[in-house]
């Protein structure tokens, strides 16, 4: 079966209302609603403290909330204990028995389930399958490798068929090119099973690889909710186009609708927002957005239409591999970044004036935003 979204005359399966907990005076989810559909693999995404690993234990049913509505096909969570909610969980932590070997391991919920023991094989041998466990059924968890014990503990949370499944950092413990292949596995695992995945993690490329939609969370809220694509592309706010890739951020004010002044000369904006003359404004340019100029080769490309242009100075380049990156400082003191492919070149060198240039529809606007939210988390 494939993962697909609900139908939209379809009931979503999970409903999280106006949810909250509190720990004394510390408010760490607040106030937080959330519709989950059917078939979904679900990002919470956030920083230490920001209510996503509080939010999925309150759906587990670790936390109790301290006031709001969790509802599960309908049926409310709020009373119900961990191991009667029909949810699996997977954590950072393995948390396998040493002493059973690896088919024990993963039958154990359907022994104290006291599944019938024909049926219990049959499970068990299909999760070996699905987890490509089968040569290591008779291993003991110390006799498999950290990427093989966390293959163990989802088999053995899938295993007496949950309707959900919820991970916390199940691969944070792991080396990248391992992490990146089980990231690849839980994705081929959701597309076979139709499952529904809730996922926590901070790590903003761990969100993007395995997603079909991310909940952002910051300060127990939930302040960007959507694909990895639309949340990059068009980010809601300042804190969403910091906190989701890097951004350059450029102080402006406005003179009409789709016009700024920054660093003393006139750039357009793409239309949209209601802006007043004078009015603070903040635009964001994706590093890979611009271009990066020598004044030669500016002086030989004429600036195209819908495009803004503005002088500035490179300060450092920096070779990446299969990219490079150019920083440079305008006129004013802002800093930018210039993202280009390693193959097409960045043709200048510190210390050289350049122009640095992006397509206006490639530029968001904001109108309001915190100094915090402009500073990479």
């Amino acid at each position: 079966m494939s993962a697909v979204l609900q139908e939209p005359n379809q009931a979503p399966l999970v409903c999280l209302r106006q949810l909250n907990k509190h720990y004394g005076d510390f408010t760490a989810v607040d106030n937080l609603s959330l519709d989950i559909p059917r078939g979904e693999f679900l990002t919470f995404l956030g920083s230490s403290g920001s209510g996503k690993s509080t939010t999925l234990s309150m759906l587990a049913g670790f936390e109790a909330p301290s006031a709001g509505e969790i509802l599960l096909s309908g049926r409310s969570l709020v009373n119900v204990p961990p191991h009667q909610r029909d949810i699996g969980m997977v954590f950072q932590r393995y948390s396998l028995f040493p002493h059973l070997s690896v088919r024990d391991n993963i039958g154990f919920p359907l022994a104290i389930r006291k599944v019938a023991d024909a049926e219990r094989k049959r499970r068990v041998d299909a999760m070996l399958k699905l987890v490509q466990l089968e040569p290591f059924a008779d291993r003991r968890p110390a006799q498999l490798s950290g990427g093989q014990q966390q293959r163990v503990a989802i088999a053995r949370a899938l295993v007496y068929e949950p309707s959900m499944l919820l991970m916390d950092e199940p691969l944070g413990a792991l080396d990248k090119k391992l992490r990146e292949e089980l990231q690849d596995e839980l994705r081929h695992l959701h597309r076979r099973l139709g499952l529904n995945i809730i996922y926590v993690t901070h790590d903003q490329e761990e969100a993007m690889r395995l997603s079909q939609r991310i909940a952002i969370f910051s300060h127990g809220r939930i302040v960007g909710l959507g694909s990895g694509y639309e949340l990059y592309q068009n980010p809601p706010n300042a804190f969403v186009a910091s906190f989701l890739g890097n951004s350059n951020f450029l102080p402006a004010t406005a003179l009409s609708d789709v016009s700024v002044r920054f660093d003393g000369q006139v750039l357009g904006i793409r239309p949209g927002k209601s802006l007043g003359a004078g009015q603070a404004l903040m635009l964001m340019v994706r590093p890979e957005k611009a271009l990066a100029l020598s004044a030669q080769q500016a002086a030989d490309t004429p600036l195209p239409a819908g495009w803004n242009e503005a002088p500035a100075k490179v300060t450092e380049l920096l070779f990446l591999g299969e990219s490079q990156t150019c920083s440079v400082m305008t006129a004013s003191g802002t800093a930018m970044t210039v993202k280009a492919l390693s193959v097409n070149g960045l043709d200048v060198a510190p210390g050289a004036d350049v122009r640095v240039r992006w397509a206006i529809a490639d530029a968001c606007v904001f109108t309001e935003w915190q100094e915090e939210d402009l500073k990479k988390a």
